[in-house]
């Protein structure tokens, strides 16, 4: 009764259950972001199962596994382990983490805890956009690397946010560096080859200055004499200028000193300092500054280098390709662009990515450069795709899919697009479909890209299971060919068979972008047994990390990972079942002491209707080999009298070295004897020791049989009948509680780890083709392929989803034809390169055996630009080749810096390839049909990609879809 009271009288439960239903939950998640407001990062997969344990999610809960306690929060996995202070890079939300306001995060702490070592991970809300302001949760700070005055030696790395002020960025550069308030000072952001820059005023935000992540940033402070060691652009032209004036009149005296530099100008709402300039070469290293440009006497069109801004090599490239492109060239330089621009274009961008690219182009073929700093250009391009609003390396082919697009529809002759429907295509020729496909495409969209880069390719898609063909015919604006080389992995495992017998360690050779059907298959092989019969598995930590589905994806094995593939009962004898079982052991007898995991889990198979006696019987005969049964009678969970008084001995003595007295004290009830007496806390616990035993369930077993999930986390499952019958389910965890006692005498931990290796784990993969041709690529594009079960085909005439048979045909090729080499491949784990040397000519590719069109005449090309790419997929760099229009040489552009190409063009770099078909190869035999673009006959007929909200769109490789080729380089 007096406990009932005393409960009563207890506070409301804080269990998240209690104070919250899924609805208000679900509220409190999507709070409203406000700037300086606090969020937690927590694994995402802990807290879909923490909600699903809660009762807090929506999802259909069908497996007895879904409701399980999720166990303590384990935030390291989101930690770079390089640097724990910092999260891991590639992290997408909702997939690997997830982010909590701070009361919810509070709250799952103080009812699951934290693992030991893991800490909480707090973000703040903070406000971005340099155009377009929103909210966001800033996952990652920003690092800027911070010196002083002209010595780049000493450097401090220190984290901001891209909303703090520059201010606040001189402040903690006045702290490290130790310079008094009263100083004046000033800031510098240095470039690449030691060129500096001017920082804008101190009001502006990280973000806003243009800064780069671990960019150096320079604090200068003004001498005693009111100069500054570094001078603007203003001060040394007024400098020249003053000592061009003393030396025409040597009797009058020395000029006073440089005046201040003007008034900084307000540029976007950002005032500015005067702009700087690059000196002669007198001045030292530090004393050069970073312009938009570099005027030079004797410079030539179009051999203008681009300023690296910080990982804007992709974007150099793709610029030199399209400035090398003479019909783009000619176009925008002489202002031609002008008079197309469309600004009441709902798909363009008002005309601004036209202008600034026009600009620029305009200044690369002035002849009054030999570089230019691309800023302006990058800074609209940010405001449009926001991906490339940052300073991160990105894919030059993805900008060259943005810039063609944006600059069609800024150029979009078409001011009011009218509505157009496509007729059914049965029973009809190719021409027709072609004719009426480009006619209908041509009434929404003109403009000189489409002029210039656009050709016309026929998809046909076969079905199966009716023979259904449907014949569709698409815009595309490049060619993005697949490598004919074959992408394969290697993986190891260790085969635990169901016998118990010691496991094997083998490697297979597995598709790199295959499913764990795949694994399996090469599995099965190994060791004779069908797929049905085995079971890949992540094993992490003494638990299944995962246990994988036939239809996951390989990419989600990491070459880390200790992959075990487990033999199981025949799926189709439903008199059996194969269980999970996971080794726990408790750190003492007692009944609330916690337990932990030990050893290797395996798979128990036994009659899906058991009972605990049986179900103890057969785990003992499946762990055999490293498990021994005690002796029968034997007490061994007891301990002898002769060890408890040897234990009580040692712990008196270690009181004595303590400095706790042997003789009687207070608490001593008796005198010494010839026994130990001991203090009452030792002999409570002895006491209670001794009962625990007595307590132990099951006095001749060593293990307790417990349900628990897959985190090892026990379930409370009662037995259904009072003999303890169980029924076993795969998806139910068994436990294995092991008497501590039990796991030291009879658990032989050596045997349970043990496997032997296959010598199919020292053989490697066969080398790869060092070399392909590019009509290789070709052929491979131009194949029949079949659809995979998850890009599957709505067939009209089925009326479900088929995996047809799909093939590509070029039917009209344009003026200047791109082609893309598809050497990236990444997805949420891995990513990848293909480094393999493509043979493309240099001069005659001839592309006519390749075009299906009857009457579309020779397509042959020369090559005009290149844009490569060196190094993996963690840094790498860009640059290109160009073929300059007016002497007709080649030119390699690195950033800023061109010289005359030397040596072979065509490299294992080459990446985004510009053809030119030549003019004497016409397409005047088109009569009715679409022709290729270029020709002054068929400007009015030139073709370009597919649509996407009125977008052109390149091409994806067969059967293969566009984001599977994405790159991500950092």
């Amino acid at each position: 009764m007096a406990a009932d009271q005393q409960n009563a009288a207890e506070p409301a439960s804080n269990k998240l259950q209690d104070l919250y239903t899924a609805d208000t939950f679900e509220e409190t998640l999507g709070l409203t972001l406000v700037v300086g407001q606090t969020w937690y990062l927590i694994p995402h997969k802990w807290f879909q199962q923490c909600r699903k344990h809660l009762g807090f999610t929506k999802d259909t809960l069908s497996d007895s596994d879904s409701r399980d306690d999720p166990g303590p929060i384990d935030t390291q996995e989101l930690l770079d382990p390089a640097d724990t202070s910092a999260v891991r890079r590639h992290l997408i939300e909702e997939m690997d983490f997830s982010l909590v306001p701070e009361v919810i995060w509070n709250q799952l702490v103080a009812q699951f805890g934290l693992v030991e070592g893991a800490k909480p991970i707090p973000r703040i809300a903070r406000e971005y956009g340099m155009f377009v302001k929103y909210l966001r949760v800033e996952i990652h700070p920003f690092p800027l690397i911070l010196t002083f005055g002209s010595s780049t030696e000493t450097t401090v790395k220190r984290n901001f946010s891209r909303g703090d002020k520059l201010e606040d960025v001189i402040a903690e550069m006045r702290k490290v560096f130790n310079v008094a308030d009263d100083k004046e000072v000033r800031l510098w952001f240095k470039y690449d080859r030691d060129i500096y820059e001017t920082a804008p005023a101190p009001s502006s935000s990280v973000q806003e200055s243009g800064l780069y992540p671990s960019q150096t940033v320079a604090l200068e402070v003004k001498n005693e004499d009111g100069t500054w060691t570094r001078r603007t652009r203003q001060e040394i032209r007024e400098e020249e200028e003053s000592k061009g004036k003393t030396s025409t009149s040597t009797s009058q005296p020395p000029p006073p000193p440089a005046p201040a530099a003007p008034a900084a100008p307000v540029i976007n709402g950002v005032k500015k300092e005067a702009s700087p300039v690059l000196p002669t070469a007198k001045y030292d290293k530090f004393n050069r500054f970073l312009s938009d440009s570099n005027e030079v006497e004797d410079g030539k069109p179009g051999l203008c280098g681009l300023s690296n801004l910080g990982n804007t090599c992709f974007m150099n490239s793709i610029i030199q390709g399209l400035s090398n492109t003479p019909a783009i060239a000619e176009y925008f330089e002489n202002d031609n662009y002008e008079e197309d621009i469309n600004e009441d274009n709902p798909l363009g961008m008002k005309g601004e990515i036209a202008r600034s690219f026009g600009q620029l182009i305009k200044d690369m073929w002035s002849g009054r450069y030999n570089h230019v700093m691309p800023r302006s250009f990058k800074m609209v391009v940010g405001r449009f795709a926001p991906q490339f609003s940052g300073y991160q390396q990105q894919d030059s082919q993805e900008l060259l899919i943005f810039l063609l697009d944006g600059l069609h529809e800024d150029l979009n002759r078409i001011k009011k697009k009218p509505y157009v429907e496509m007729s059914d295509c049965d029973d009809r020729e190719d021409p027709d479909i072609a004719r009426e496909a480009w006619e209908n495409y041509k009434r929404r969209n003109d403009s000189v890209i489409l002029d210039i880069f656009h050709g016309l390719q026929k998809s046909t898609l076969v079905c199966p299971v009716c023979k259904k063909v449907s014949v569709t015919f698409d815009p595309m604006c490049f060619l993005s060919l697949p490598l004919p080389v074959k992408k394969e992995r290697q993986i190891e495992f260790v085969f635990v068979p169901m016998n118990g017998q010691v496991p094997i360690q083998y490697k297979v050779t597995v598709p790199k972008e295959g499913k764990i059907s795949d694994l399996l298959e090469a599995a099965g092989k190994k060791v004779n047994l069908p797929v049905e019969r085995l079971v890949a598995t992540d094993v992490y930590t003494h638990r299944f990390h995962k246990v994988y589905s036939p239809k996951d994806s390989l990419s989600d094995i990491l070459d880390k990972d200790e992959v075990y593939v487990y033999e199981i009962t025949d799926p189709k004898d439903t008199s059996q079942v194969s269980v999970p079982v996971y080794m726990k052991c408790k750190k003492s007898p007692n009944g609330i002491s916690p337990t932990s995991l030990f050893g290797q889990p395996i798979f128990i198979t036994a009659p899906a209707d058991t009972n605990r006696d049986e179900l103890y019987e057969q785990l003992l005969k499946r762990m055999s080999r490293f498990v021994t049964r005690p002796e029968p009678g034997s007490e061994w969970w007891k301990t002898p009298k002769e060890d408890k008084m040897e234990v009580e001995k040692m712990e008196v003595e270690k009181m004595e070295v303590n400095g706790t007295p042997s003789t009687p004290s207070p608490w001593s009830e008796e005198s010494p004897t010839s026994e130990l007496s001991l203090p009452n806390n030792i002999q409570q616990q002895t006491d209670q020791e001794e009962s625990v035993e007595d307590e132990w369930e099951h006095q001749d077993k060593m293990f307790n049989i417990i349900f628990c999930n897959s985190y090892g986390n026990v379930c409370q499952f009662e037995d259904p009948s009072p003999d303890g019958a169980l029924h076993l389910e795969s998806k139910k965890y068994i436990g294995l509680e092991w008497h501590p006692k039990a796991k030291q005498m009879f658990y032989n931990e050596y045997n349970g780890d043990e496997t032997c290796k296959d010598d199919s784990v020292d053989s490697t993969l066969p080398p790869k083709k060092q070399m392909v041709d590019l009509k290789e690529c070709l052929k491979l594009y131009t194949s029949q392929e079949k659809l995979g079960a998850d890009d599957a085909w709505y067939c009209p005439r089925c009326k479900e989803h088929q995996q047809a048979t799909k093939k590509f045909d070029l039917w009209m090729l344009p003026e200047v034809l791109i082609i893309s080499l598809k050497r990236f491949s990444y997805n949420r784990f891995t990513r990848d390169k293909i480094d393999v040397h493509v043979n493309f000519p240099v001069k005659g590719l001839d592309l006519t055996p390749f075009v299906i069109a009857p009457e579309h005449g020779k397509a042959v090309y020369d090559l005009i630009a290149v844009s490569n790419h060196y190094g993996g997929l963690g840094g790498g760099h860009y640059t290109a080749y160009g073929k300059n229009r007016n002497d007709g040489k080649w030119y390699y552009f690195d950033d800023n810096n061109v010289t005359e190409a030397k040596g072979d063009i065509v490299t294992n770099a080459g990446y985004v390839l510009f053809y030119q078909r030549r003019s004497n190869c016409s397409n005047a035999k088109l009569k009715d049909l679409p022709a290729a673009a270029g020709s002054a006959a068929v400007l009015q007929n030139g073709a370009t990609p597919a649509l996407q909200n009125g977008l052109a769109l390149h091409n994806g490789t067969n059967g293969v879809s566009s984001s599977d080729e994405d790159m991500e380089v950092n």
